[in-house]
């Protein structure tokens, strides 16, 4: 799976929204500041979380926009796909309607694993538990995981550089 910009930027702006201390709206430039993320493009990528329910906007000199719903209750996979649609399709199709011919016709059941693995993680993590620095331990291990089998893979070609 590639993260896209758009992916990145839309989950960084929930971030921001849900560790507003005051949780008054925040405005698209204080987002746009806080997080790097090109202004016009935020504003592209905000109005999509609203249309997805994720986030809600206010007018006025006090508006801007806040969380639609409480932190916890948005995934990190909510996001992307309010954003970029379905977390692993194959050439923009359902992988479930996928078949192909020998000696490939096994290969639909790894794009189906691959989407199983995205949503084992994307879906248990919450922008609240991103806020909090808090989480799932299956995440945290998949994580330690992945920096021991890429030092093992890496390290040793920096060794002989």
């Amino acid at each position: 799976m590639r993260v896209s910009a758009k992916a990145d930027y839309a989950v960084r702006a929930a971030l921001e929204l849900a560790a507003a201390s005051d949780a008054r709206p925040l405005k698209r430039e204080q987002i746009s500041a806080a997080q790097k993320i090109p202004s016009k493009f935020l504003e592209t990528i905000m109005l999509e979380l609203k249309h997805a329910g994720i986030v809600k906007s206010t007018r006025g000199a006090v508006g801007g926009y806040s969380l639609a719903r409480p932190a916890q209750d948005i995934s990190v996979a909510d996001v992307i796909r309010a954003v970029d649609g379905p977390l692993a399709d194959v050439h923009d199709e359902s992988v479930r309607g996928l078949a192909y011919p020998a000696p490939a016709e096994s290969l639909p059941e790894v794009w189906m694993a691959v989407r199983a693995s995205l949503r084992s993680v994307l879906e248990t993590v919450s922008i609240a538990d991103l806020v909090a620095h808090d989480l799932p331990s299956e995440v945290t291990d998949l994580a330690a995981t992945y920096r021991e089998t890429t030092e093992q893979r890496y390290g040793d070609q920096r060794a002989h550089r």
